[in-house]
């Protein structure tokens, strides 16, 4: 489920980041099973308390007395899935950002998993804070939800079932924020399929025009 903070500590930087902003690594909740919608509302509330009044929330200031919580999408069981997790000895691996640059993240390994009729096998991503989170784009990317992708987090420990629940999904801090750099998914990590699940968009307050 979705913590409150949302995102974790910031990663060593490239000279690119360092351009650009701080690339954060993404500290995002992991699901409890069966699926609990009570505490998942609970925890969206929350991460969005977090976003409105935490020092370390993304959004800027001037936009947090405007703002009054994420738009989600209806919790649905059908998206507490389960997959087979395939660790692999952990390893450095270029993944696209937000800003057109690539950062290095740790791959832990990846999941199986089978939405519709297709089968996916989708990477997992050390989030630099003892987690792991899977960064993944979807058929309402662009539509319902960021064009960049979401990050659901999972928890593995070794090779067999584990469940990834979307209803968890969360936006990259570089929704809120352009300053942030964000990790995106990587090609194989890209749902045909749209994900019903999760966050959505996030829509700033409309600036006043003079």
């Amino acid at each position: 489920m979705l913590g409150s903070a949302g995102f974790g500590p910031v990663h060593e930087t490239t000279t690119a980041d360092a351009l650009v902003h701080t690339t954060p690594r993404p500290r995002v909740a992991v699901a409890s099973s069966p699926m609990d919608i009570d505490r998942l509302l609970v925890e969206r509330s929350e991460h969005d308390g977090f976003l409105a009044e935490h020092y370390s929330s993304p959004l800027p200031e001037e936009h947090r007395s405007d703002f009054d919580g994420l738009d989600y999408f209806p919790p649905d069981t059908a998206w507490e899935m389960t997959g087979d997790y395939q660790p692999t000895t952990p390893r450095k691996v270029p993944v696209p950002s937000s800003a057109g640059i690539e950062s290095s993240y740790t791959m832990l390994g990846a999941v199986e998993l089978v939405i519709g009729e297709s089968t996916y096998r989708l990477t997992v991503l050390d989030d630099g804070d003892g987690g792991a989170f899977i960064p993944f784009r979807d058929g309402t990317s662009g539509v319902e939800t960021y064009s960049g992708g979401r990050y659901v987090g999972i928890a593995v420990e070794s090779a067999g079932t584990v469940t990834v629940d979307f209803n968890t999904a969360q936006n990259p801090w570089c929704v809120y924020d352009e300053e942030f750099t964000c990790p995106l998914p990587p090609g194989q990590n890209w749902i045909d399929e749209p994900v019903g699940a999760g966050a959505k968009v996030y829509e700033p307050p409309a600036q006043p025009t003079n």
